[in-house]
């Protein structure tokens, strides 16, 4: 029995260590891994809370009347 709780063990280790070198070596062969490192984040979009319920969104989804900001059309209707 204890033969075979070693023979997993090492099959184990063995399989960890094989799967772990062919992920570096995807890694380093992808050429968009280097691209990726290098762009810039994406621009940062201000947040605006609806009147009516609070609910934040990007201020580009938000809908606007009389100087107030909404989530969606019938919470700027219900005013």
């Amino acid at each position: 029995m204890k033969l075979v709780v070693v023979l997993v063990a090492l099959l184990l280790l063995v399989w960890l260590l094989l799967g772990s070198s062919r992920r570096r070596a995807r890694r380093d062969q992808d050429p968009d891994s280097a691209s990726r490192a290098t762009r810039p984040p994406p621009p940062v979009e201000g947040m605006v809370a609806c009147a009516r319920c609070g609910v934040h969104l990007p201020a580009s989804a938000a809908l606007r009347a009389h100087g107030k900001t909404y989530c969606s059309a019938s919470h700027r209707d219900g005013g």
